[in-house]
């Protein structure tokens, strides 16, 4: 399902408070929307990791649409489905991938990846690789807001800067 943080946008923000940055900020354009495009495997994981990157978006006064697919490997066709949609500035892949008894595992990480670094390098859209791939439950909630860091906000604020490098370069 899809649905969208639509609210006010307040002004936005830069890293440090005192007006506007060029060269690394996580600010929006007031015309530009995002996608998180989210492997749902993992439900618990997947909402912490869209909460991160909801709040990350949000400071930054960026409407997001959230589109969820079965797991990570359907991410790359859902970022090609929104990048080629037009109606993004970028889109973050968030999910999870717990190492198994298996292989499977590896080529679940390995098309994953490749498939989303493809669709941005093939339509030019930043899409942002946000998905946990971990040996355990205890390290991917550690690095969905558990203490390590935040994958879901460190997508969302990847994802704004290259949009934002895209804007500073493209003319």
């Amino acid at each position: 399902s899809a649905y969208t943080t639509a609210s006010a946008r307040p002004p936005t923000p830069t890293p440090t408070g005192r007006g506007p940055r060029r060269g690394g900020g996580v600010s929006n354009s007031r015309d530009e929307r995002y996608a998180a495009c989210v492997g749902r495997f993992y439900e618990e994981l997947a909402e912490q990791l869209v909460e991160g990157a909801r709040r990350v978006f949000d400071a930054a006064g960026a409407p997001l649409d959230v589109h969820d697919v079965p797991g990570a490997f359907e991410l790359p066709l859902a970022a090609k489905y929104c990048a080629e949609s037009g109606r993004y500035a970028g889109v973050a892949c968030l999910g999870a991938v717990i190492r198994g008894e298996t292989d499977h595992y590896d080529y679940v990480c390995g098309e994953t990846a490749r498939g989303i670094a493809r669709v941005a390098l093939d339509t030019g859209v930043p899409c942002a690789f946000g998905v946990l791939t971990v040996d355990s439950m205890d390290q991917a909630l550690a690095r969905a807001g558990g203490g390590k860091r935040h994958q879901g906000e460190d997508a969302a604020r990847a994802v704004l800067r290259m949009a934002g490098l895209r804007r500073e370069l493209t003319p």
